[in-house]
């Protein structure tokens, strides 16, 4: 923030041993601050002992897919139908997302730590 505009923020939540990364926005990308976010968090977590950094995005989402697999981050899980069956509670959510790709998965990433120690980190 050189000229008083946010360009970046990152949002997330440390509890029991765990760190979820809730949100990542960038309004500059390629710039190396996404990255410079995220290598806050886990020296975060990595202070606060967690054991992982995870997060959730959707199956839409193949930039932030790319990003975080980039950067180190496993993906451990696909929560088949889970944004399908919270459309019925919120039904503003899209049917379609980027690329005209069908918005229904829930798609887990994890940064493993070992006692608040940083297993590995690829830039």
């Amino acid at each position: 923030m050189t000229d008083g505009t946010v360009r970046a923020a990152v949002y997330y939540y440390c509890e029991g041993g765990e760190c979820e990364i809730v949100s990542l926005d960038s309004t500059l990308e390629n710039a190396g601050i996404g990255t410079r976010l995220i290598e806050l968090v886990i020296d975060e977590a990595v202070r606060l002992g967690c054991s992982r950094v995870w997060l959730i995005t959707s199956n839409d989402n193949t930039r932030a897919i790319r990003f975080y697999q980039k950067r180190g981050f496993d993906m451990v899980a696909v929560h088949r139908d889970a944004i399908t069956e919270a459309r019925k509670l919120k039904p503003s959510i899209p049917r379609v997302g980027y690329n005209g790709i069908p918005v229904r998965h829930e798609v887990e990433f994890e940064f493993r730590l070992f006692n608040g120690i940083e297993l590995k980190y690829v830039n």
